[in-house]
């Protein structure tokens, strides 16, 4: 598979602030990465990095082969929608997507007219008179209608509803089956979004904590559930994300386990739930605890 995205010892400082620091990953064409991470992690600062709206301290990134800053070969093949995009007073919807079709060569004028009217958006209302929703349902438009071959979305879904979103979802996937291209999405959503990637980086303080397929990531840690005593037996020795009791029965939610480590599990009257990508990710990126109730 050929690399859309490569960064190697990729960094950005803000004085005594590493905002990006010493990244080095992949996206290969095609997939669906998802990039995730609590807010101030780094996420939007490595999306800029990616676009040439920032500059590198140190390290390179490169899209397409080439380094995106100032250049027009890459940043014309991309498409990069972000939550926080302002626009001038005057400005409405429909001069927004008039715009975009001028930007991407891909543009899909009778689609983006159809998530209008399926997300409900008001073209001819100013952008600024618009609820977050309504703005978050035209960045939504403009990443699903352009049709770029890399498309980066910086969570201008967030100010979505739950039905929105969902809609969101269907659409992006119903869309990537007829019309194939890579997509990185940056979101704290994670359980949402989880379905529909390929791949995961989870950034933590600037640092790559994460980089895996996404389904190998789901099947690296188990939770186990039994009297304290056997939990606390197998969890001996092991990478424990999260522990939890009451009374006499507690939980462990365990790293690395292998097919070999879920059958000394089961084999000690243990039961076994699989953990959400979620609930992994949040405990990667400092939410391991131990929990005692009465």
């Amino acid at each position: 598979m050929t690399a859309i995205i490569e960064t190697v010892g990729l960094g950005r400082r803000y004085g005594d602030v590493r905002a990006v620091d010493d990244v080095t990953f992949a996206v290969e064409e095609g997939s669906v990465c998802g990039l995730l991470g609590r807010n101030g992690a780094g996420k939007t600062t490595l999306l800029q990095l990616l676009t040439g709206q920032e500059f590198a301290t140190h390290g390179e990134a490169r899209v397409f082969g080439e380094a995106p800053l100032e250049n027009p070969r890459v940043l014309g093949r991309t498409c990069f929608v972000k939550e926080s995009q302002t626009y001038p007073d005057p400005v409405k919807g429909r001069h927004v997507l008039r715009a975009a079709a001028w930007s991407f060569p891909g543009w899909d004028a009778a689609y983006a007219a159809r998530l209008a009217r399926e997300l409900a958006v008001p073209l001819d209302r100013r952008m600024k008179k618009l609820s977050r929703g309504q703005r978050s349902a035209i960045g939504v438009i403009v990443g699903l209608a352009s049709r770029a071959e890399l498309t980066l979305f910086d969570e201008p879904y967030a100010g979505l509803d739950a039905v929105a979103r969902r809609l969101f979802y269907d659409l992006l996937v119903e869309d990537l089956a007829a019309h194939p291209r890579t997509v990185m999405m940056s979101t704290h959503l994670i359980d949402e979004a989880s379905h529909l990637l390929d791949r995961v980086v989870v950034i933590d303080a600037g640092r790559i904590l994460i980089d895996e397929s996404a389904d190998a990531l789901r099947g690296t840690a188990v939770t186990v559930v039994g009297r304290s005593d056997d939990v606390d037996a197998f969890a001996s020795g092991r990478d424990v994300l999260r522990r939890e009791r009451i009374g006499g029965i507690a939980s462990a939610t365990v790293a690395g386990v292998d097919d070999a480590g879920r059958a000394a599990a089961l084999a000690a009257g243990l039961e076994l739930a699989p953990v959400s990508l979620q609930e992994l990710v949040v405990a990667r990126t400092g939410g391991r605890r131990e929990e005692e109730g009465s």
